[in-house]
């Protein structure tokens, strides 16, 4: 019986606790805020920060882990592929390559050297680098940290005083003291999650983006996406491209890009870990794939099975019920239509609660089944105002 150290439990991570769980595997979940869901459904829970490699390290000791999986967090996998090198479990990167991939800076030289297509960046640690990328890159420019995720600490910028300002925010956020600047680009957002055996995509899933009140959070997201096959095929060749010049291991590579006007995709961020919000269950609803159980598998160095062919993918939308200012939430209304078919939930928002942030704060996920392409491209978009936190 493996026994696995999940690295986190949040909401996001129940899906990848119940695959192992129903694998058979002794669970734990590791964390520094003992209420979260996933919390409750491991066999045993370890009070750390996930964050901290060492302390992750120590976890995986005390619990004897014979494998480790990242939690929905970038921390998380750079915290699991130092474990995992120090302990010689399977299933991850070298820390070296962990680094690449999940910092902003170091990706955007990576991919500028490997030419893969992405927006003009310059990696920054002060004010004075700032100008001088300004002056390199034009206006507007996004300011982000190196090491955020979840559009945490970004910003854009139409004038040099604004890139210096959104510096001074974005430095003070990043743990590393890092940040990078990128020229601002203009298109349709979208995700794409893969998975890799032997350095060969082997199974890949695109969708369409939705955002609510932060133009760098995403809110909402649906299978059928609306790229075309051949804007699909540029993004999957620069992931098969990275998979052989880092060497990847085998498991998931999921990336957030825009697709240009012109059709031509800009990957703006990768990582090596699930990503968060139940969006594992999106790629299960949509596609019938056993998504989660693939991922603890392959970061348990056991071989997953993907089949030769897949059913025609379902019109399914992941929405998170958001609330559009501050205040005390009073309830949540859904459409009477739109509730209909809604075929799987999970709703932790209480009434009373004081929302302090509307761009962050989430209080539940709801999976809605359009029927058809038609009715998703009609929907999907105006969930927001379909499915509503009523706050005053």
């Amino acid at each position: 019986m493996t026994r696995l150290l999940i690295a986190g439990g949040g909401h996001s991570d129940v899906p990848l606790i119940q695959a192992a769980r129903n694998l058979g595997w002794t669970v734990a979940t590791a964390g520094n805020r003992p209420y979260e869901l996933g919390h409750r459904l491991s066999h045993v829970f370890l009070h750390c920060d996930y964050s901290d490699p060492q302390a992750v390290l120590a976890a995986a000791r005390q619990f004897r882990a014979e494998a480790i999986c990242a939690c929905c967090n970038d921390f998380s996998a750079v915290s699991c592929a130092f474990v995992a090198a120090e302990l010689q479990l399977p299933g991850h990167d070298t820390p070296e390559t962990c680094g690449i991939i999940h910092h902003k800076d170091r990706w955007r030289q990576f991919s500028r050297e490997a030419g893969l297509p992405g927006p003009r960046a310059v990696g920054c640690t002060d004010v004075a680098e700032v100008t001088a990328a300004v002056a390199q890159l034009g206006l507007p420019v996004i300011v982000k940290p190196v090491d955020l995720t979840g559009g945490k600490g970004i910003q854009t910028a139409h004038t040099p005083e604004a890139a210096v300002a959104a510096a001074h925010t974005a430095l003070a956020a990043s743990r590393a003291g890092r940040i990078v600047v990128e020229e601002f680009l203009v298109g349709t957002r979208h995700g794409l999650s893969c998975m890799l055996q032997g350095q060969q995509v082997v199974f890949s899933f695109a969708d369409d983006e939705y955002y609510h009140l932060s133009p760098y959070r995403v809110s909402a997201a649906s299978s059928l996406t609306s790229c075309t096959a051949e804007t699909l095929a540029e993004v999957l060749q620069a992931v098969q491209r990275t998979a052989t010049l880092l060497h990847l291991q085998d498991g998931i590579f999921h990336l957030q890009f825009i697709r240009r006007p012109d059709g031509r995709p800009a990957i703006l961020d990768v990582c090596r870990r699930a990503p968060g919000d139940l969006y594992v269950d999106l790629v299960r609803h949509a596609t019938g794939v056993p998504y989660a159980e693939w991922i603890v598998k392959a970061a348990a160095g056991i071989p997953f099975s993907v089949p030769p062919a897949l059913p025609p993918q379902r019109a399914v939308t992941r929405h998170c019920l958001m609330a559009d200012h501050s205040g005390i939430m009073q309830d949540i209304r859904l459409d009477p239509d739109v509730e209909a078919r809604i075929f799987d939930r999970m709703i932790w928002g209480q009434p009373g609660t004081h929302v302090t942030d509307p761009g962050l704060q989430k209080f539940g996920i709801v999976f809605v089944d359009h029927g058809n392409i038609t009715q998703l491209r009609s929907e999907a978009p105006r969930l927001q105002q379909l499915l509503q936190c009523r706050v005053i």
